[in-house]
């Protein structure tokens, strides 16, 4: 278990369970906790271990035990596949460029079969085997069949468990105990973002009986947030989208914003998932469209109004008043508004020397301040912003070619602005409460 972290609604936990049944065998789940991951920040790892006990529970609901092991997360499952000399043993999927080498490293160790399970998408990624190169591109694909994965399915309960004797020993399962054996620092802890599937559920509920049924209007308005903010559940594998995307379909909310809402979890996502799966070049400028990279590439040279170093940006220091809102407010809860963040990006390729550095620039701050940063989204939301990856030609401008312009002016008629800057200031005074 690595990027599916929950005990229920996981598919690759699913398949082990009904695989130890039919062989008459038990099932443990490892976990290798590493204090190495690329990127990731205190913030993150106390995201991470803060859901730990509740996975602990869940399995153990379905007579599994939990082994965690502080290290390299393919020499934890090894080590312990030695140990245990399992029949099967079974991963959940990872499109990253990490997730990947360890699940390489660990088929070359094994001498028994190992199967990965698209365990955190609806659509598994397999039925998109090339990269798609719009959202106009992937949608019929997914919808053709997406019927066949729109179900409920059952969570299985393991019928034989592991001697105590033979139980493999592992870390005690107490988040700050956890934490503190990683001694991890940078980017500190935001003390009102919970982790864990019990928040993911807690949020769910909300988004949709106050924000679902105004989804479709007002899903762009930052104040008050009209979005799931689920996003970083998501990434950390504690909420399934298939749960989410049912209880929406299931909710009697107007289809306008049932259809809008499924669109973004769905289509979108599995489009940025696809990206990163199909394309190495996913975390770098390369990986942008090639109309893209040309047109920015022609206007290289263009004057820019004004240069902000990689410092000034991070402190949210520039004359852009709403840009450094968005920027504050990743910095001080972890989150920025969907449509913000699009704004936010293109930005940094204005106010940057070459559109390298931008990407650059973009990546780091998303990656160590959101809480779901170093995910698909984020890669491919930035390489949309900047490099016009999923998107098309617009009219020819100044730096940005004919890569699509966002201007503060118009951006900030689409929102209440002058009440979004308002509630960061509060943030930033610790005077505004978060829910």
């Amino acid at each position: 278990m690595q990027r599916a972290k929950r005990g229920r609604d996981n598919p690759a936990l699913n398949l082990a369970i009904s695989v130890g049944n039919a062989l008459k065998k038990p099932v443990i789940v490892v976990f290798g906790l590493t204090a190495n991951y690329p990127g990731a920040q205190r913030r993150h790892y106390r995201f991470l271990v803060d859901g730990l006990p509740e996975v602990q529970d869940a399995l153990a609901a379905r007579n599994v035990h939990l082994v965690l092991r502080i290290g390299d997360p393919a020499d934890v499952v090894l080590c312990v596949a030695e140990e245990v000399r399992p029949a099967l043993v079974i991963a959940d999927e990872n499109p990253l460029r990490i997730g990947m080498e360890w699940r390489r490293l660990v088929a070359e160790g094994l001498s028994v079969p190992f199967v990965l399970v698209d365990a955190d998408v609806v659509v598994p990624s397999a039925h998109f085997p090339k990269e798609e190169f719009a959202a106009r591109t992937i949608r019929p694909k997914i919808h053709k069949v997406l019927d066949l994965y729109m179900q409920r399915t059952g969570n299985p309960r393991a019928h034989i468990a592991l001697p105590p004797a033979e139980i493999p020993v592992g870390e005690g399962i107490e988040p700050d105990a956890l934490l503190n054996s990683l001694h991890v620092g940078g980017v500190g802890e935001v003390a009102d973002y919970r982790g864990g599937p019990a928040e993911a559920m807690r949020r769910l509920q909300r988004f949709l009986k106050d924000r679902l049924p105004r989804y479709a209007t007002e899903r762009n308005e930052p104040t008050p947030y009209m979005t799931s903010e689920l996003s970083a559940h998501l990434h950390f594998g504690h909420i399934s989208p298939t749960t989410i995307a049912l209880a929406v379909r299931d909710s009697g909310a107007a289809q306008e914003s049932i259809d809008a809402f499924l669109e973004e979890l769905i289509v979108r996502r599995e489009l940025a998932i696809n990206f990163v799966a199909r394309n190495p070049d996913y975390d770098r400028l390369e990986g942008c469209a090639a109309w893209g990279l040309k047109t920015l590439a022609k206007h290289r040279d263009d004057p820019r109004p004004v240069l902000y170093s990689a410092e000034t940006l991070e402190r949210g220091e520039t004359s852009d008043l709403l840009w450094n809102a968005a920027q504050k407010e990743m910095v001080l809860t972890g989150r920025m508004h969907n449509y913000l963040r699009m704004y936010w990006a293109k930005k940094i390729l204005e106010w940057s020397p070459d559109p390298e550095t931008a990407f650059a620039i973009a990546l780091d701050l998303n990656d160590r301040y959101e809480m779901d940063g170093r995910d698909p989204n984020g890669y491919a939301g930035i390489a949309w912003a900047i490099g016009g990856k999923h998107d098309r030609p617009w009219a020819e401008r100044q730096i940005f070619g004919t890569i699509r312009f966002m201007s503060g002016a118009s951006t900030g008629r689409k929102f209440d602005s002058a009440a979004y800057i308002s509630r960061v200031q509060e943030l930033e005074k610790g005077t505004y409460l978060a829910t």
